[in-house]
């Protein structure tokens, strides 16, 4: 481990970059320490195909990956397509994602968005974002999410995580997700966008909270030219880390075979 995780050795801030170049160089040398950090990050919803990670994604807004995850297979056990999700009963629907949040909105968007899949793309998600931003609910964020790690296709993911790390980083001084896309996708090759989105979204969930960042146990602490906003001192840090960071389980039930973690429960069982 480096910086403030290397046994509370201290950190200096760092600079924010002057010059885009200088911008570059700070930014992807943060890409790369934390691919060391984060070798095994993944998208954190469960999901089997295309349909089934937007979905996923859609049902993620105002609550846990965790939360989705454990609500989802009894959803797709009874409706795996969309044509089968079309044709539900709202009520059916709003009484299994009751657990989700939101269930009413959320059953009626999951429900447009199936009908507009089976009269609109042949029962098919689409692979490209101008197609998937016309769906119903569907924004540029959640089209990200499914061509990144659906379709091969390279995304920002620009959540409420990213937008705020890529601020600390200096990445961006923007708070409209597309700008924030836009600031950081010309810091980044392509090929690096949807890596570097799990990347990041990982680091905020885990160190980098928004309240109380754990700056004393941060292993980028001394690449981050926010150090020092939040706790500093290691072992009061240290109990802030969170998922496998912190000892406790992720938020998928079926994570990859490289996560180091736990697998989170079962909804009956969490």
């Amino acid at each position: 481990m480096t910086g403030a995780a290397a046994g509370g050795a201290a950190v200096k801030k760092a600079k924010v970059a002057q010059t885009h170049t200088g911008l570059v160089r700070q930014a992807r040398r943060i890409n790369r320490e934390l691919a060391e950090v984060y070798p095994y990050a993944h998208p954190e919803l469960d999901f089997e195909n295309p349909f089934e990670l937007l979905i996923a994604t859609v049902l993620s807004a105002q609550t846990t990956d965790l939360r989705v995850n454990q609500t989802t297979p009894a959803l797709f056990a009874q409706y795996p397509t969309p044509e089968a999700m079309a044709a539900a009963q709202p009520e059916a629907l709003e009484e299994i994602l009751r657990p989700t949040g939101f269930f009413r909105a959320k059953a009626r968007a999951v429900l447009g968005l199936s009908v507009a899949l089976r009269d609109d793309f042949g029962g098919e998600v689409p692979g490209r974002l101008e197609d998937l931003v016309k769906l119903p609910g569907v924004g540029r964020k959640t089209a990200n999410v499914v061509l990144g790690n659906a379709y091969g296709v390279p995304g920002i993911t620009v959540d409420t995580h990213f937008g705020r790390l890529a601020r600390r980083f200096g990445w961006t001084t923007s708070q409209e997700p597309e700008k924030v896309e836009q600031d950081v996708a010309a810091l980044f090759p392509k090929s690096e966008w949807t890596m570097l989105s799990h990347r990041v979204i990982f680091h905020g969930r885990r160190i980098c909270h928004a309240r109380k960042p754990a700056c004393g146990a941060c292993p980028i602490a001394h690449l981050c030219p926010s150090y020092g906003e939040g706790e500093m001192d290691p072992e009061k840090a240290k109990k802030l880390l969170k998922y496998e960071k912190g000892g406790a389980p992720g938020q998928r039930l079926k994570p990859p075979p490289d996560y180091p973690g736990q697998p989170a429960p079962p909804l009956a069982a969490s």
